[in-house]
């Protein structure tokens, strides 16, 4: 051991060797090997004192790195998760827009209100304490407790923002919670307005529409747009049309909470601005007239279902848009409970259904004029041309009948439309020994320049577009080739051929205003601004055409099908029309036209589903509203 101190060395023994020591140099005993061990020197070799090292340092870098990330990486978004714990924004919800007729009549309005809320941050952590408060919560304001664990599980990616627990709460139920919230953390109470309207005529419902709470479906389509949980939202109608426009912009009010989410001051504050007033085209007291009139007509020919669309060709303002059944829209707008949404839900005449947009119909011998015009376009006829109506045209063992057993006698294009002459169209569209018919392409591509099997696109939601049938349609869902038959069917308005009573409408507004078409809509102003809503010229429409059939609608008042409208104190021009569906026992009942005939001012369409004859329900009902309209407004 030379050249070492005492202390510099340690004796390494085996196991079961002899004693090692070591002494200094006063014989003092330093360090002592007993029998059966080791000195450390033998238990930590090399590798592992590098492995600790290696560990070490690793275990440093990760610390370094996490530190980095954290602290410059996601220190902006700690820092809001930090500052979110110590603010609060509550929303500041505007009033909606209110909503009038064409008149200045008030059909939707604002009333005061109350909305309980929670803020899932700020509720209690223990799950104890949690249970106690919502125990508390849901006796204080009429629900379950079971309700706030939903929505606890529903917003739970939305723990800052206040969630809606109950709306449209009552006075007396408001001032026991205003004076027990400060004990509720979480909790807040806060003023709001409910939608109601308050004309009592239901058939406005589907007009109007109504709002409701923001689903989280809601909530995903319409976050961009800055939506909350607590907001409300149109639904239907005019509320969902323009919600833009009727909602306004939300205000906040920030602020600074302690702990517990109870607020120690307000940091600032942004007042919301009102929506946008909005006024309709529709006249109130002319749909609640209609509304009435069409329940009794329904209700002489045992139907349960009709439409009635009122329109100006000239600029497209909707007058009046009935739809019967219908339901109240208050019930929506205030919570509707679930059993009465259930029973409306379920009814088999689907009153919340709105038909006289969506409701897809066989429009019946209404349709003949259209197959008129296409076949003077086409040459296919002049208005001279006639045929003999027999009672029916038989083709091989098919008989395609007239209605009037016997027929009609000789028929040109004016009679044929004023009498509903089903051979005439049977002829024109599908064709008769040397005559070549127009056929079924030709038909509907005449049809849709009219607006037939698309939207007319009013400004209002859940529009349909009809129904135009076609050769490769047929084979592809029916597996059938076209049959001159279907031709046949499809020229007087039956087959597979379905419109709406607003395309009806849309479409005798058009041959009523030589040609020019329109957009149908109902909103006339957005605050003092007017919806202007232009013409455009269609220059494939043939002016001498549109003649000859308007002659031949307004012969159906004066000679034909629709003469007890010839007494009305103006000229009318229309057109029958009666249609049976498939799988429907009873025919609907139509009748679509417009007047004055010489400059018109409305066009008009209606069908009482399963009411019978054309004259039986339709004609009758036409001529109460165009009585009215002249004479009463």
């Amino acid at each position: 051991m030379s050249n070492q101190s005492p202390h510099s060395r340690l004796f390494v023994l085996q196991e079961n060797g002899p004693i090692g020591k070591l002494t200094d140099r006063s014989g003092v005993t330093i360090f002592e090997q007993l029998p059966n061990t080791r000195c450390i020197g033998s238990v930590i070799t090399f590798w592992r004192i590098r492995l600790a090292q290696v560990v070490f340092f690793l275990m440093l870098i990760v610390f370094l790195g996490r530190s980095v990330q954290l602290q410059i990486f996601q220190g902006d978004h700690f820092r809001a998760l930090a500052e979110s714990n110590r603010y609060r924004t509550e929303r500041l919800v505007p009033q909606r827009g209110l909503i009038f007729d064409t008149h200045g009549i008030v059909l939707a309005e604002n009333i005061p209100s109350f909305v309980l809320t929670m803020t899932i941050a700020d509720l209690p952590t223990d799950e104890n304490e949690r249970y106690e408060l919502f125990d508390s919560v849901s006796k204080l304001a009429g629900i379950q407790p079971t309700d706030l664990d939903l929505l606890m599980t529903q917003y739970a990616k939305n723990q800052t923002e206040a969630v809606p627990v109950k709306r449209n709460i009552n006075f007396e139920r408001a001032m026991h919670l205003a004076i027990e919230i400060k004990n509720l953390p979480g909790f807040n109470l806060q003023t709001s307005t409910l939608r109601r309207y308050p004309q009592t005529i239901p058939s406005l419902s589907h007009i109007l529409g109504y709002t409701g709470k923001m689903t989280l479906e809601d909530l995903s389509l319409w976050k961009e747009k800055g939506y909350k949980p607590i907001d409300v939202i149109g639904k239907t109608g005019v509320e969902r049309s323009q919600e833009i426009l009727l909602r306004g912009q939300p205000g906040e009010i920030v602020t600074e909470v302690d702990a517990r989410g109870r607020e120690l001051s307000v940091v600032s504050r942004t007042d919301p601005d009102v929506g946008s007033n909005i006024t309709l085209t529709v006249d109130s007291e002319f749909q609640k007239f209609i509304e009435k009139r069409l329940e009794n007509a329904m209700k002489s020919v045992g139907s349960t279902k009709g439409s009635v669309v009122v329109l100006n060709p000239k600029n497209g303002e909707v007058y009046a848009l009935v739809s019967l059944p219908t339901f109240d829209n208050n019930l929506f707008a205030q919570g509707i409970e679930e059993d009465t949404y259930q029973k409306l839900a379920e009814d088999p005449d689907l009153p919340l259904f709105f038909r006289a947009i969506a409701g897809e119909f066989p429009s019946g011998s209404t349709f003949k004029p259209f197959v008129a015009y296409a076949a003077l376009v086409e040459k296919i006829i002049s208005e001279n041309t006639s045929f003999l109506s027999t009672g029916g045209i038989r083709i091989n063992e098919w008989f395609f009948p007239d209605w009037k057993a016997g027929g009609h006698g000789i028929t040109n294009v004016r009679k044929a439309l004023a009498e509903s002459v089903n051979t005439f169209f049977y002829i024109i569209g599908g064709g008769l020994d040397q005559i070549n018919g127009l056929g079924v392409d030709r038909i509907t591509d005449y049809a849709g320049r009219f607006g037939f099997g698309k939207p007319a696109g009013i400004d209002l939601p859940s529009e349909a577009d009809g129904f135009l049938p076609s050769k490769e349609w047929k084979e592809k869902e029916k597996g059938e080739r076209w049959y001159v038959g279907d031709t046949y069917h499809l020229a007087i308005g039956q087959g597979d051929l379905l419109t709406t009573p607003l395309q009806m409408a849309h479409a005798t507004g058009i041959i009523a205003n030589n040609g020019l078409d329109f957009v149908p809509h109902v909103v006339k102003k957005m605050n003092e601004v007017t919806n202007e809503t232009s013409y455009q010229t269609l220059k494939s429409l043939d002016s001498y055409a549109l003649s000859v059939v308007k002659q031949g609608m307004r012969q159906t008042v004066t000679q034909g099908s629709a003469r007890s409208l010839s007494g009305l104190p103006v000229s009318v021009a229309g057109k029958t029309g009666t249609a049976q569906a498939p799988g429907h026992e009873k025919y609907h009942s139509w009748f679509t036209g417009f007047a004055p005939y010489e400059n018109s001012e409305i066009a008009i369409a209606i069908i009482v589903e399963d009411g019978g004859e054309s004259t039986d329900a339709a004609v009758p009902l036409a001529r109460e509203i165009l009585y009215w309209w002249f004479t009463e407004k």
